[in-house]
């Protein structure tokens, strides 16, 4: 099993400013913890041993709160010295992945994914990178994924639609295609990996109806607290 991931800790929470002091959108505060915990506790109990925080935004409020260790998680941190993007955070946090691929996950968003069963569906479909994809009615805060046959085949913007496929910001990629397809620099993971490389290479949609929230909006992040699981 893959046994590193990174994920993505580097977010202002600008829309969140309104009921969150100034932090890094990962520590909004839930039920007295930060939001963070809940990620490392998922992927903890999964069996992934590493993680790399990457981070940027007043990063010194994570390292002093996580250090090196969350139970038998070992914790490493990619620090930005300039915005770079969640692309090129990616990119810069690739120096501390030692395998072949390795999980990725946004730090504002909660998927209750089976990892194990993600990968096998990766490895079994011979793709560069898949994404974790959640069906979800009325989708219209979200861009929605278009598949067929497990391939990635559009990413259509903001729409009216009923019901459709969100990204639901877990990934699994491997490590030496995005350094040799990355453009470098600041760049967007969905916007110059994601809709870019769906042509031409295989970019695959595992579908999961678990439990998932996205606390990028005062709404959903008071919501968290009453349906997140309890941590520890």
């Amino acid at each position: 099993m893959i046994k590193e991931a990174i994920i993505l800790a580097g977010g202002l929470g600008t829309r969140l400013r309104s009921v969150v002091e100034d932090l890094p959108k990962p520590m909004a505060p839930v039920r007295g913890v930060p939001f963070l915990t809940w990620l490392l506790d998922l992927i903890e109990k999964q069996g992934v041993e590493k993680v790399v925080l990457a981070v940027g935004y007043k990063h010194e409020k994570i390292t002093s709160c996580f250090g090196n260790r969350y139970k038998n998680l070992s914790i490493e941190y990619s620090i930005e010295k300039e915005p770079l993007g969640t692309g090129g955070a990616v990119l810069l946090a690739l120096q501390k992945i030692k395998g072949e691929n390795f999980f990725l996950l946004n730090g504002d968003t909660y998927f209750e994914v089976d990892f194990r069963d993600f990968e096998n569906f990766f490895v079994s479909t011979g793709a560069v990178m898949s994404v974790a994809l959640h069906p979800v009615k009325n989708p219209f805060r979200y861009g929605t994924v278009i598949i067929h046959e497990n391939k990635i085949v559009a990413f259509r913007e903001k729409t009216g639609a009923e019901e459709g496929l969100i990204n639901g910001g877990v990934y699994i990629v491997n490590k030496n295609w995005f350094q040799e397809n990355a453009p470098g620099g600041k760049f967007s993971l969905e916007k110059d990996i994601l809709e870019k490389k769906i042509s031409d290479f295989l970019i695959t949609g595992y579908v999961s109806d678990v439990y998932f929230i996205d606390i990028g909006i005062p709404e959903d992040y008071y919501r968290a607290a009453g349906e997140l699981p309890p941590v520890g």
